[in-house]
């Protein structure tokens, strides 16, 4: 059982002894926190914040004690009941509210559950106000309201409805052309609220939906994260629907992945190719994708005449760095497309709409859209070292040797090479350093892998 704390919210299973998993007193831990920095933070009277949560079976259950927490801080609360996380994101700012939480452990399993937080824009908290966050919870430093000045709750189911619209009359999302194309699409949900809104989009704009997985009971049928791996009943009933694709998404709603017309993975890392190169077809600038994802968005980038750069690992890095050069899109190679036409998050919504009015445009199979991108293949692997090893000696002796290389270092180590690259990050939590290659080739990438790990662990020792 696991309680993980970071600045960017808290997510742990659920059960078990508080302050080592996602207990009932943990959920009020952090609620407090983040209601107390609110108030801090904001300076203002009275405070609103909007709580959204998927379909995990725990969703009820610790939505209460967030929602009646909050309101015992003396906050509104605009409780939007089952939700996506791009949902509450855009439902923030509509609402004027002051945050945002949303309930969702994204593509853990549904033992997991999470508090993420939002700040007035409906974005997530940067490094320094999440710490903050993290230091009330440690030091218990909360003021509860007295019984004149509780919140109160406003139910609002709506705004699933209104993310739709917001989506629909995106000036790049062109209906009438999807419409016309007549597709057939397979829709896996996981068994979350992305098997309600996902369809209601499809079917809006012309669609033949077929629903796999799509009723939002908190039941995951596999692994709710996107990898080729846990996706094989959607792949079979792609090809046995003779549908044009297959869409999947994570519970709450902010990676997407495809399936081709012939049961392939289209591939999470190319989600974002595929959606940024028709932006870019239609509007002149620049995209941003954290360092651990494809090199062909930076092709496809140059290729549109925009510029291309990468930001350490994290939404919160990705948004920063595209406010910073005024990308027009951007996101990360784990299926998440981030438009800030709509908004600064996550949506599988926003990349599923934009994706079926570029295959509408192309008049393409998908395996044929697929194909006409750079190809390049990726190895993800990680090396386990003893605590006594010095995770930091072991970059610095990398970086040291391939010098003449092209290095960034604003986020562990990468190297970029004429023809590919690697990405060496350490964890946080544990003496763990993930390796990360990217070639022409699936042999390729492995082989850099292997050839890395082996530099490492001389340098190590082991």
């Amino acid at each position: 059982m696991t309680l993980i704390k970071s600045i960017s919210g808290i997510r742990g299973t659920i059960g078990g002894v508080v302050g080592e998993n996602l207990t009932p007193v943990d959920a009020v831990k952090f609620a407090s926190a983040y209601g107390t920095w609110l108030k801090n933070y904001s300076k203002k009277e009275k405070l609103i914040v909007v709580v959204g949560r998927d379909a995990r079976i725990s969703g009820p259950m610790i939505h209460n004690l967030v929602v009646n927490t909050l309101i015992g801080l003396g906050i509104d609360v605009i409780d939007l009941g089952l939700s996506t996380t791009p949902t509450v994101e855009i439902a923030v700012p509509l609402e004027l509210a002051d945050g945002g939480i949303i309930l969702t452990a994204s593509h853990n399993p549904k033992q997991w559950n999470a508090l993420k937080l939002l700040n007035e824009k409906g974005e997530f908290l940067n490094g320094a106000e999440g710490a903050k966050i993290l230091e009330i919870a440690e030091n218990e430093d909360f003021n509860f309201a007295e019984v004149d000045d509780l919140g109160e709750i406003t139910s609002n189911d709506a705004f699933m409805d209104i993310h739709v619209d917001e989506v629909l009359n995106l000036p790049l999302v062109d209906v009438e052309a999807v419409k016309a194309a007549k597709f057939k699409v397979v829709v896996d949900a996981v068994n979350s609220s992305g098997g309600i809104i996902i369809p209601k989009l499809l079917e809006l704009m012309g669609v033949e939906v077929v629903k796999l997985y799509c009723e939002p009971n908190g039941h995951f049928p596999h692994n709710p994260e996107p990898l080729k791996e846990h996706l094989t009943d959607i792949s079979e009933l792609v090809v046995k629907e003779k549908a044009d694709l297959g869409i999947v998404v994570d519970p709450d709603v902010d990676r997407l992945a495809f399936i081709s017309e012939n049961g392939e993975m289209f591939g999470e890392e190319y989600t974002l190719v595929a959606v940024a190169d028709y932006v870019l077809s239609k509007t002149s600038g620049n995209t941003v994708s954290n360092m651990s994802s494809s090199r062909a968005l930076r092709d496809v980038t140059e290729k549109h005449g925009g510029m291309y750069e990468a930001s350490a690992v994290g939404e919160v890095n990705v948004v920063e760095l595209m406010k910073k050069n005024n990308a027009i899109i951007g996101g990360e190679g784990n299926g998440g497309i981030i438009y800030p036409e709509s908004h600064y998050g996550r949506d599988s919504m926003v990349g599923a709409a934009l994706f079926l009015t570029h295959l509408a445009y192309k008049k393409m199979k998908v395996s044929e859209l697929r194909a006409s991108y750079p190809q390049y293949f990726m190895s993800k692997n990680k090396i386990e070292l003893t605590p006594q090893i010095d995770v930091d000696a072991i970059l610095e002796a990398m970086t040291e040797k391939y010098k003449s290389e092209q290095i960034t270092t604003i986020d562990g180590v990468k190297i970029d090479f004429a023809e590919n690259w690697v990405h060496l990050r350490k964890s946080n939590t544990e003496p763990i350093i993930r390796i990360y290659t990217e070639a022409g080739t699936q042999e390729l990438a492995d082989d850099l892998a292997h050839k890395i790990i082996d530099e490492i662990k001389a340098i190590a020792g082991i």
